[in-house]
């Protein structure tokens, strides 16, 4: 009895570690920016702290996303005719795969500040999962690099900004949201072939609202409310709720945005989340109605210095949120009361991660702030890197992974 209890312990702590190691989606293990590290550094240099730097060829705001001894990303080649996902070797920086899913002919015209490869890959055990917006999705054998299966059938369109919604796991499916001027809709495919399962048209209609202020950008993300999973899904003007397994609408909620794009975050039993352009605004909604709740269910709404662009994060008690320019708010999540509001400097696309009892924070000029939690405004450290940050961070273990215009850095103590 005492070697099988053994055994199940270095089993569990085994199993543990490997949790801790992998950063399969983007924002991480939950979707939300939290790591369990404890050890991540706050200091670094181009060469202070770090083990490696890799040149990633192409352009692509895609953010690392890690399974194993892998990190993998999206990229674009030849003014986005050549749609990659490229692989690199999580403990010497080698490319392991540079694999071409899709050759456009005619890339769509694409906003000054995107990429022809924004969206994250999503991972798991032998797959890699990734979504180039209008030009469709596919699953690629992690190990072989082989292309198991592409669906080009999720036709919408961008409006000339490009794509920027990660694609998400839940069970035996995909999620994806495409929401494009004309056609706007929640889709879910079979993991195994590709294969819509399901598919859900935005319930509100926009027929009289102006073509371009139709289309949106946001990851979704799955809650579990009073035991049951909800999938919470925005498009433009609206927030909604859906059943997973079937795309069915369990609520929503009106609100007055567009091109949304920060992901939510749940706690406290509320779902935060931003607006959207054109003056972004953060809203907290109770999960638990049914239908039209916008009258009955947002807790709270804060009109000033809300992000367009980085998702917030939730430390405990308190929401924090950066808007584009670099104003960082702290929110006392269950009532919406402002803590601080300081200037970070720098504006702001990524979005931050919690690790190592600390948030960092990647402006679009190369700087990296790291700030303390906690109901008093305190900068930790500043550190400059060479080239701007769009994509988010990763963590694996107790090593930071970032990836900048042009490389992609492993950052350690």
């Amino acid at each position: 009895m005492k070697n099988t209890a053994l055994l199940l312990g270095f089993s569990l702590c085994v199993t543990s570690l490997i949790a801790e190691s992998n950063w399969p989606q983007f924002r991480g293990p939950s979707g939300d920016g939290h790591s369990q590290a404890t050890k991540l550094p706050i200091k670094w240099g181009d060469t202070e702290n770090v083990t490696w730097k890799k040149r990633i060829t192409g352009k692509g705001w895609s953010s690392p996303v890690i399974y194993g001894n892998q990190i993998w990303m999206q990229t674009a080649l030849d003014s986005g005719r050549s749609l990659r996902v490229v692989c690199i070797d999580k403990t010497s920086g080698k490319r392991l795969h540079m694999i071409e899913v899709f050759h456009v002919s005619q890339p769509e015209k694409i906003n000054k500040m995107n990429s022809h490869a924004s969206p994250t890959p999503v991972l798991e055990e032998g797959r890699c999962y990734v979504f180039f917006g209008m030009y469709g999705a596919a699953a690629i054998d992690t190990k072989t690099g082989r292309i198991l299966w592409k669906n080009e059938t999720l036709k919408h369109d961008h409006d000339q900004n490009g794509a920027g919604s990660s694609p998400i796991l839940y069970k035996d499916k995909i999620i994806l949201n495409c929401d494009g001027t004309e056609l706007r809709y929640v889709a879910a495919l079979h993991k195994k072939n590709g294969k819509l399962a399901w598919r859900t048209k935005r319930s509100n209609d926009m027929s009289k609202i102006n073509f371009h202020l139709r289309k949106a950008y946001q990851t979704p993300h799955v809650i579990q409310v009073n035991g049951k999973d909800q999938l919470i899904s925005m498009g433009a003007q609206r927030i909604n709720a859906y059943d997973p397994n079937d795309g069915k609408e369990l609520w929503y909620v009106d609100i007055p945005g567009f091109s949304n794009v920060p992901r939510v975050v749940y706690g406290h039993d509320l779902v935060f989340f931003a607006t959207g352009y054109m003056k972004p605004q953060m809203w907290a909604v109770d999960p638990t109605g049914s239908g039209n709740v916008t009258k009955t269910h947002v807790k709270w709404r804060i009109i000033r210095q809300a992000p367009a662009k980085p998702s917030p994060i939730l430390v405990g008690d308190t929401l924090y949120m950066v808007s584009d320019g670099g104003i960082l708010t702290a929110i006392e999540a269950k009532t919406g009361t402002e803590i601080y509001q300081e200037r970070l400097g720098g504006k702001y696309s990524a979005s931050p991660i919690l690790a190592g009892g600390n948030l960092y924070y990647c402006d679009q000029n190369g700087t990296v702030t790291v700030v303390k939690p906690g109901r008093e405004f305190k900068i930790v450290s500043k550190n400059k890197m060479a080239g701007g940050f769009m994509a988010s961070p990763a963590v694996s273990g107790n090593t930071l992974f970032l990836r900048s215009e042009t490389h992609l850095y492993r950052i350690e103590n």
